[in-house]
């Protein structure tokens, strides 16, 4: 079950020299997702031990994030509104987890729970401050395949398969015909990258026609790997 509620939220505000009297910063809208497992938990020592264990197990914070972004896929395909963005933990203002009785849960209250520490990025490109200055700068590019690599990889963490491998197809194409300028450094990559068209064409012809195969599926995830690594050699030979 998933409860979407909100409420107002203080703005947050750095430590600063004061200098003179400034207006109150006003209050904000703070989304507030609460995804509930019907099951019950039996007496409270029953509901305290499964907390201890959820605590440690990322599947329990996978799958309440799988069925958000569902919702949340779905509001942005009924909307037509694609700025809507997927929800993800490290952009949270906080993630818990915890249980309560019926009524409490339904309202985003706990009868006892946990906060989980802030989850950070796992990949990155080579200091990523300095590469959008020398972009602002003009010293460098943003290549087309870059976002479209990172659309494929987005629909990949969110369990959106099908669309990945559509988005891999592209990404593919791009980044072979955008890189070409770099052989002289990536000529390895770019060949190991032009053996795999095949399978994805093949990837992406599967997804038109419905689901995909477990073996498909790994191929699209190895594969926008070997696009991630190819971009983060051109990023860091750069």
């Amino acid at each position: 079950m998933l409860v979407i509620g909100g409420y107002e939220a203080p703005r947050r505000r750095g430590r600063r020299r004061a200098r003179r009297a400034e207006p109150e910063p006003a209050a904000v809208d703070v989304t507030r997702a609460t995804v509930i497992d019907a099951a019950p938990l039996g007496d409270l020592d029953s509901a305290d031990a499964w907390l201890a264990r959820a605590l440690g197990d990322a599947a329990v914070v996978d799958e309440a994030l799988e069925l958000l972004n569902r919702a949340v896929a779905g509001y942005r395909i009924a909307a037509a509104d694609p700025w809507i963005a997927d929800a993800a933990p490290g952009r949270a203002t906080v993630c818990r987890v915890g249980y309560g009785t019926g009524e409490q849960v339904a309202e985003g209250e706990w009868e006892s729970a946990r906060e989980l520490a802030p989850l950070r990025a796992t990949r990155s490109m080579f200091a990523p401050g300095e590469r959008v200055a020398a972009v602002l700068g003009g010293r460098d590019v943003a290549l087309a395949c870059e976002e479209l690599v990172l659309r494929a990889r987005g629909d990949l963490d969110h369990g959106r398969v099908r669309e990945a491998a559509l988005q891999l197809s592209v990404a593919l194409d791009a980044a072979l015909a955008e890189l070409e300028v770099w052989r002289e450094t990536l000529g390895a990559r770019l060949d190991e990258l032009a053996g795999f068209r095949g399978e994805v064409s093949a990837a992406a012809a599967a997804a038109l026609q419905g689901g995909l195969e477990p073996e498909t599926v790994a191929l699209v995830e190895r594969v926008v790997g070997r696009v991630e690594a190819a971009l983060r050699a051109r990023t860091a030979a750069g």
